[in-house]
């Protein structure tokens, strides 16, 4: 994939430059792997954003049961605990929008519905992104917050951060980390800040890029990472 010289983009900047293609990807939870990745093209990478574009069709990897079943099919009680592997599909929908600050142990996705009529803001709360040569690399926290064009905002999946919790897959001590982040999320969605307050449901893509291609050694291990 490209930009992966020196973990950006070879130009000495130690960003990606937009147009840039490179993996999002997240760890196991409470394990060494990765369970997700998806490749995306960089909107915009600098001292205060990275945007990526998650285009429809793009083909990801997503965890799955161990007999390939799909885990929103499984009992919360049971969903965390059972065996795992990992399945490749093709992204569906009208594609993301990610948007992270750096150091920030949260990222802000937009989603639009057909025709380009934006639907939402979700916070996704999570490690604050690591780089590295190929893209950027967390762990998803499983509570989340979904904002609307309204400004009005509610948690989402609290029962699954709290059985995250019971399985031991997260400890007290990081999940009150999480819950502050996720106060101080919605404090930035109260007062309208950046990125809500900048104008990105308007935001359209590049017409010439084309949809990335997800790599062999997806789950590589990086050679050095930064953040």
């Amino acid at each position: 994939m490209r930009g992966e010289t020196g973990g950006a983009t070879g130009d000495g900047s130690g960003f990606w430059t937009p147009g840039s293609q490179i993996l999002w990807r997240y760890r196991e939870n409470a394990g060494d792997g990765f369970h997700i990745a998806r490749p995306v093209t960089v909107v915009r990478d600098d001292e205060e954003l990275l945007a990526v574009w998650l285009a429809p069709g793009t083909e990801c990897v997503r965890p799955v049961l161990a007999d390939g079943s799909s885990l929103g099919e499984e009992p919360l009680e049971s969903r965390y605990t059972k065996p795992r592997s990992v399945t490749h599909g093709h992204w569906r929908g009208t594609g993301v929008l990610k948007l992270a600050r750096p150091g920030q142990p949260w990222s802000v996705w937009l989603f639009w519905e057909p025709g380009w009529q934006f639907k939402n803001w979700y916070v996704n709360l999570e490690q604050p992104l690591v780089r590295w040569g190929g893209g950027v690399d967390s762990e998803d926290y499983f509570l989340d917050i979904s904002v609307h064009p309204d400004r009005s905002w509610r948690w989402l999946d609290e029962d699954e951060f709290a059985q995250a919790q019971r399985d031991g897959l997260m400890d007290a001590e990081t999940a009150a980390d999480v819950r502050t982040a996720g106060r101080a999320a919605v404090a930035a969605v109260e007062a309208w800040e950046a990125p809500f307050s900048d104008g990105w449901p308007h935001w359209r893509p590049d017409p010439s890029w084309a949809v990335p291609s997800l790599p062999e050694d997806w789950d590589r291990t990086p050679a050095h990472v930064s953040s």
